[in-house]
C-alpha cells in the first residue's frame, strides 16, 4: 500500500499523527481510498482523475490524500481511520468491499463526511453512497459486440458476483442478443478487481474457446494486451478509455466520469450544505460516457449505437425493458415493463439465454 499527500507523508499517517484538529484557516482535506494502483488505467485511475479535478476546482482551499491498492477488509478500516487521524475532513472510499470499514470508522468520527462508491450501507448520518449506472454503457457495448462478432461467441471477464457485475452482464447480453439472436456469452469469474496476470489468463482462455470479442469488469489493460497479441479480437475499454489500444483491439469504451460528482460533493461539504444521499447517475448526468468508436466499427453499427445512447440520455429508453425472462424461463418483465431500481440494485440472477451459474 502506498499513501501520497501534498503536505503529509505516508509515515506520518501510519503513525496516526497527534494534534489532528484542523485550524480554521487550514485547507479542507479530502482522502481517497483506492482498491488498485492509480496506474491501472482503469477504475482507480478514473477515480484519481476525479481527485485531480477537485484540486483543480478548489486550488489551495483543499488538500487531497490518497491510498492505493488497499485490500477490502481490516486493512481498509485501518487506512480510513489513519486518514481521519491525519486530519481528513472528508473521505471517499472507492470500492464495494469498503462498505463495512467505511461505516465502522464513520461511527467513530461523526464530524467527518464519508462517501462510499458502489455500496449500499449508510448506517450513520455522515455516510453517503454513490454509483454510476454502468449497465447503460454495457448495453451500448453489448449492442456493438453482437454485431462485431463473427464467431458468435463473446467473452466476459467478471470480477465478483455482486449485483453491479451481474447487471452489466445481463445488460450487455440482452443488447447483443437483440441484434444477433445467435450470440453466446461465456463468462469467467476471476474474483479480483485488479490482477493483470489473472485477467490476461482469463482473456486467453476465452480467446481459446472461440471468443472474438472480449468484455471485462476488471480494471487492468491486460485483457486488451492479450487480445492485441491474439489478433482478430475486439475489446472495449473498462472504466477509462484505454485509448492506447485503439483502433484495435479496443474499439470503444465505457468511461466512468467521477470528477463532477466529487467537485459537487466536496463543495457542499465545504459550504455546510452536504446531506446524506444515495446517488445513482448515468448517461443523462454524464457520469457514464461511451468513448470514441473507432473506424473498426461499421458506420451503420456506430449510428445505431448512437441512437441507443440518445435514448438513454433523454430518458426515453431503459436497457431493462420487457419482455424479459429470467434464466430459468420464468417471466421477469412483461412487454413494455421497465425494471425498478430496487430490483436492479439487488440483481442476483441471469436473464434467459445466458448459460452457466452465478457463483456464490
Amino acid at each position: 500500500m502506498k499513501l501520497t499527500t501534498k503536505l503529509m507523508t505516508s509515515a506520518a499517517l501510519a503513525m496516526g499523527l497527534t494534534g489532528a484538529a484542523i485550524a480554521q484557516d487550514d485547507p479542507f482535506q479530502i482522502g481517497f481510498v483506492y482498491v488498485g494502483p492509480i496506474g491501472d488505467y482503469g477504475w482507480t485511475w478514473t477515480h484519481d482523475q476525479g481527485r485531480l479535478a477537485v484540486e483543480e476546482a478548489f486550488g489551495d482551499d483543499v488538500e487531497t490524500v490518497f491510498a492505493e491498492s488497499v485490500p477490502e477488509g481490516a486493512d481498509a478500516e485501518r487506512v480510513i481511520q489513519n486518514m481521519v487521524l491525519g486530519g481528513a475532513d472528508m473521505i471517499f472510499t472507492t470500492s464495494f468491499g469498503y462498505g463495512e470499514a467505511t461505516n465502522a470508522v464513520a461511527g467513530q468520527f461523526p464530524d467527518v463526511y464519508f462517501e462510499h462508491a458502489t455500496g449500499y450501507l449508510r448506517e450513520h448520518e455522515n455516510v453517503s453512497t454513490y454509483s454510476a449506472r454502468f449497465y447503460q454503457g454495457r448495453a451500448v457495448i453489448g449492442h456493438i459486440a453482437g454485431q462485431m462478432t463473427e464467431s458468435n461467441i463473446v467473452g466476459y471477464i467478471a470480477s465478483y458476483p455482486i449485483p453491479e457485475v451481474i447487471r452489466g452482464i445481463n445488460a450487455a447480453y440482452l443488447h447483443a442478443r437483440e441484434v444477433n439472436p445467435d450470440v453466446e456469452f461465456r463468462v469467467i469469474w476471476v474474483y479480483t478487481w485488479f490482477d493483470p496476470a489473472e485477467e490476461a489468463s482469463a482473456a486467453q482462455a476465452l480467446i481459446d474457446a472461440g471468443a472474438d470479442v472480449i468484455m471485462q469488469h476488471t480494471d487492468s489493460t491486460a485483457p486488451q494486451a492479450a487480445a492485441q497479441e491474439a489478433g482478430n479480437v475486439y475489446t472495449f475499454g473498462q472504466a477509462s478509455d484505454m485509448i492506447q489500444f485503439a483502433p484495435t483491439p479496443r474499439i470503444s469504451s465505457i468511461i466512468d466520469n467521477w470528477g463532477p460528482y466529487y467537485v459537487r460533493r466536496v463543495g457542499e461539504a465545504m459550504e455546510g450544505t452536504w446531506a446524506q444521499s444515495d446517488t445513482w447517475e448515468g448517461m443523462t448526468e454524464g457520469m457514464v460516457v461511451i468513448g470514441e468508436m473507432t473506424d473498426a466499427i461499421p458506420e451503420e453499427v456506430r449510428a445505431s449505437a448512437l441512437d441507443l445512447m440518445e435514448g438513454m440520455q433523454s430518458g426515453t429508453y431503459h436497457p431493462f425493458t420487457g419482455p424479459i425472462n429470467r434464466q430459468d424461463g420464468t417471466a421477469w418483465l412483461a412487454d413494455g415493463e421497465v425494471a425498478d431500481d430496487g430490483t436492479l440494485a439487488g440483481m442476483d440472477f441471469y436473464v434467459e439465454g445466458i448459460t452457466g451459474e452465478i457463483p456464490n
